[in-house]
């Protein structure tokens, strides 16, 4: 359990480590569409190969998937288009501020109707004042 932690933890790690190299590459290339391209075609390479080493077996099943499923595709490249692209104008920094601040909005929403899904996590008094404090400490960050 420790590990699945540690495991996202470092994927948070990599958010703001992908935001600021793929602006910087979409700077030195001079085009932010072209980067993400990049980054996408290197992401594919990465996914092909872990899905080789663990197995192919989902592919079987993508034709009976629900078609909704794969608006995730849309959601990541609309990510890292936009960071890639809004990044430099307003800092790498304030670019993940907001994508945080995003997130908890709809991790929120997401747990506390169980959408998609999920597991059913209520958004009481405490979890709303921990995500309150979660905002005022990104933004004392932010700010600091």
């Amino acid at each position: 359990m420790a590990g699945n932690y540690l495991i996202m933890f470092l994927a948070g790690i990599g958010i703001p480590l992908l935001a600021a190299l793929n602006a910087a590459l979409g700077r030195h290339i001079g085009s932010p569409a072209a980067a993400a391209t990049v980054l996408f075609i290197v992401a594919f390479c990465v996914a092909v190969i872990v899905t080789l080493m663990t197995g192919t077996e989902g592919f079987g099943k993508l034709a009976s998937a629900p078609k909704h499923l794969f608006a995730a595709g849309l959601f990541v490249a609309f990510y890292v288009l936009s960071v890639t692209w809004i990044a430099p104008k307003i800092g790498v920094g304030n670019a993940i501020f907001l994508v945080l601040l995003g997130q908890m909005v709809s991790a929120a929403v997401i747990d506390h109707f169980g959408l998609l899904g999920a597991q059913v996590r209520p958004l009481n008094l405490l979890r709303a004042g921990g995500l309150a404090l979660m905002v005022l400490g990104l933004t004392l960050a932010q700010r600091a």
